[in-house]
This record gives structure tokens, sequence and C-alpha cells, in this order.
């Protein structure tokens, strides 16, 4: 690996992180194009939404997911899970929470709520697994770049 890819300089940043439980927060407002007929959310947004805060979730701690592909690491969706608790409809403003935890392998899994901007309202909770795989190769990393392995221990600890 190249140490002056910029991903190599990866710092833990907690200004996005809340709570004692580590949840990144992302702000999210249903609008029409989010909703099927009915005014109700149409379940492939709120995919879209996870992925949004996942993304901004690393951002926010240095990892840019165009500098992993630029390393030639991709983390592919393997798995993934979601439980519809509550509707929601056009013109509501919730926010998704999100946290990792690392399990003992290469395997990433990333916890997820949906919830009303005051938190008195759960409507989604979800899970997603990621693996890194080789750009190159085509196949599943043994292990993550080491400066993305340092930062990733330390936002799931």
């Amino acid at each position: 690996m190249n140490d002056s890819q910029p991903t190599s300089n990866v710092a833990l940043s907690t200004y996005a992180i809340s709570d004692a439980q580590r949840w990144f927060e992302y702000p999210i407002h249903v609008y029409p194009h989010h909703t099927d007929y009915g005014g109700v959310v149409w379940h492939g947004t709120y995919i879209a939404w996870m992925e949004e805060a996942r993304v901004k979730c690393l951002r926010s701690i240095g990892i840019d997911y165009a500098d992993l592909v630029a390393m030639g690491c991709e983390l592919p969706v393997v798995e993934f899970s979601t439980r519809y608790h509550r509707a929601m409809k056009m013109g509501v403003t919730a926010i998704v929470k999100t946290r990792m935890s690392r399990s003992n392998n290469v395997r990433l899994d990333w916890d997820y709520q949906i919830v009303s901007e005051d938190g008195s309202e759960l409507y989604l909770t979800g899970r997603v697994t990621l693996v890194p795989i080789d750009r190159a190769k085509g196949k599943i990393m043994r292990r993550l770049p080491q400066p993305i392995a340092d930062v990733i221990d330390r936002l799931a600890s």
C-alpha cells in the first residue's frame, strides 16, 4: 500500500458521533420523491438513507469512500436486514442513527435506527454487514489496509 494516499492520514474525530453509545446522526427529510403514491416512504428509500449515513459517518472520521476505491478497496454489502416499526410519511423530518461494530474478522457490522427528531418515534431498525474486497483481485481481503483498520478499531471500540 502507498502511504502517500490521503487515507493514510485519517484521524478519529468525534464531532459527529453522539452519546455514550457512539451513534452517528444523519438528519433526513421525507420529500415527495421518497414516497409511494400514498405518501408513505418507499422501502428502497430507507436503504439509500442508511448508505448515505454510513458514508457520511466514515467521512466524519477521515475516511472518504473514493479514497478507499483509489487504494483498491471496496466495501460491498454482503448481509442486510431491516425491521419496519412505523411508516414514515411525506413531510417528516427524522434522524438516521448508525454505529459500527467490528467482529473478530474483516466483517464490518453497521447498526441503524431511524427515529423522529425528538426520539419519541422509532421508524426502522436494521443491520448491514460489509466486507473489504481487493478490487484488482476481486477477492475478499484477509485484513483491511492498516490506516483504515486503525481508525475503524477506534470507531468500533
